[in-house]
């Protein structure tokens, strides 16, 4: 049976939740290790470490997950230009839930030793290499579906599962950690929002398979052109959207993992605000980023994917040099402000983001080459950026932490200046 065309309103209903619902159970699986990994990990399975290199250690294996992610998007990219966007969408998801509920159930260092930070690595790798395969499929599934002069207001719908799934993420671990008694949020409290993954995985299958095959794709496949090696294809043949590609989402990488990981850290250590107050805060910061992700997402199909994506990233030059003085103050209303000022930029670049990158690419090698994009992006921006910033903070103060991130958003300015607007392209070649 041939996909039901673009235009089809309630097939495009259909389409924006599974992209959505499926990216928000993703995303809040891989959000709350993050969390858990500011809060709680570091002396679950570290503790013979000093509380700094505690941190850091937990921190690192909250990296592999993002060292693992271009893998994934070599992997799932192969399956998903050679077979289809549906089936390689729902092995992901399948990939991505199990290894996050796996987590809740592994024991801590003081009942395996050595033998639980290893396998929290191992199920991180997996968790990464989900994810790298998540966010490509369900881009093009949103994107390839839509008509062309409303791309960017579908291709919002897989960039909303990113702050609703934070979202989700910081008020479950908002609500445990302040309804339960002192200690037990620490000891077994923090395993709840993983082992929640086996309930989320079996609702976005349950919707996932009820998505048809993106009309681009299918007329592809009735062409007989699809590339014997995608990940090779895409390599030879555009490197450099490749790169520039990765390039211009680094900044919101940047912003996003060092305002909801390093900075929850920061905060509630260095400058002693409760963490039950950061995690307040914080809710309102990611409700200025979904807000923002919707909003531009659709003001790119009447303004265009590039000029938004350059005054996202100026913004970020701007705010990067703002946040950690603002942070500092302890004022609790700066402090939000200093948070949501940065989510805001993230929004700014990463609305328009699901329909940039596949715009790039062509129907047989667009899932491997949006996918690899955006995930090596995401090595230098979110898996580098918090030990980074950690480091930083530590020997030269949290100044040097704005300088940093300046510099990432500038590189993100200068790779969208090298990259052409693709809002008319023809997604069907």
């Amino acid at each position: 049976m041939s996909a039901p065309t673009a235009a089809s309103p309630r097939h495009m209903r259909r389409v924006a939740v599974s992209s959505f619902i499926g990216t928000a159970i993703e995303f809040y699986d891989y959000y709350i290790y993050g969390t858990a990994a500011a809060l709680v990990l570091n002396a679950a399975f570290f503790p013979d470490l000093s509380p700094l290199a505690g941190t850091l250690a937990s921190l690192s294996t909250f990296a592999v997950g993002f060292l693992a992610r271009p893998l994934g998007a070599a992997i799932f990219g192969h399956f998903g230009d050679r077979v289809g966007r549906k089936a390689t969408l729902v092995v992901s998801l399948l990939l991505m839930g199990l290894s996050t509920a796996f987590i809740g159930l592994l024991p801590g260092y003081g009942a395996i030793g050595v033998a639980a930070p290893i396998l929290l690595v191992l199920l991180r790798v997996l968790q990464g290499v989900g994810l790298g395969g998540e966010w490509g499929g369900a881009a093009l599934m949103a994107t390839e579906h839509a008509p062309r002069d409303r791309r960017g207001l579908y291709s919002a719908a897989p960039q909303l599962g990113s702050p609703v799934g934070y979202l989700a993420a910081t008020v479950i671990f908002w609500a445990l950690s302040s309804g339960l008694p002192a200690g037990a949020f620490d000891s077994w409290g923090w395993r709840i929002p993983f082992l929640l993954s086996f309930a989320l995985v079996l609702v976005g299958l349950r919707i996932r398979l009820k998505v048809a095959e993106t009309p681009a794709f299918a007329a592809h496949q009735e062409r007989l052109r699809a590339a014997r090696t995608p990940l090779a294809t895409v390599v030879r043949r555009n490197p450099r959207e490749i790169l520039l590609g990765a390039g211009s989402i680094v900044v919101v990488y940047v912003m996003f993992y060092t305002a909801a990981t390093y900075c929850l850290t920061y905060t509630t250590r260095t400058l002693g605000i409760p963490r039950n107050t950061m995690l307040a805060l914080t809710l309102v910061a990611v409700t200025v980023l979904g807000a923002t992700t919707f909003l531009v997402a659709r003001l790119s199909d009447r303004q265009g994917r590039r000029r938004v994506l350059l005054a996202g990233s100026v913004f970020g030059v701007a705010w990067s040099m703002a946040l950690f003085p603002l942070l500092d103050t302890r004022n609790l209303l700066l402090v939000t402000l200093a948070l949501s000022g940065a989510l805001l930029c993230m929004g700014v670049v990463y609305g328009p983001m699901a329909a940039f990158l596949p715009e790039l690419f062509d129907t047989d090698v667009r899932y491997s080459g949006a996918g690899l994009a955006y995930n090596l992006g995401g090595v230098l921006g979110g898996g580098a950026a918090p030990l980074i910033v950690a480091q930083l903070g530590e020997r030269y103060g949290s100044s040097s932490i704005g300088w940093f991130m300046a510099s990432m958003a500038i590189l993100s300015l200068l790779c969208v200046l090298a990259l052409p607007e693709t809002r008319n392209r023809d997604l069907t070649a």
